[in-house]
């Protein structure tokens, strides 16, 4: 083989590298750090409601508990549209609401 033919080889092999970096390596990258920011967020999402609930405990104070959580997230960082961060806390809250009535029942 000549260094003409080896270079070729070498050039093509480093080619099929970046593009199974490119294509492959970095997506899967990105969604394992998407779904681990997710699971982060619903944690402190379900950490805040819980103090929210405990801090507010009178009726009629569902605004001023959501405006704590929504604070609470801000402060650490968490970088979410108001959408997502509304359904989330409903949705935190929801649970919530069932595991109190569940151990209500027990």
């Amino acid at each position: 083989m000549n260094v003409e033919a080896i270079v070729k080889v070498g050039t093509a092999v480093i080619a099929l590298i970046g593009a199974v970096i490119t294509y492959i390596i970095i997506p899967y990258i990105k969604s394992k750090t998407t779904a681990e920011q997710q699971k982060n967020i619903k944690f402190w999402v379900k950490v805040a409601v819980n103090a929210a609930e405990q801090i507010f405990q009178e009726k009629s104070q569902g605004q001023q508990k959501k405006q704590y959580v929504i604070n609470f997230l801000f402060k650490q960082g968490i970088q979410i549209s108001m959408e997502q961060l509304d359904l989330l806390i409903e949705a935190t809250v929801l649970e919530l609401n069932k595991d109190i009535k569940i151990d209500a029942g027990a």
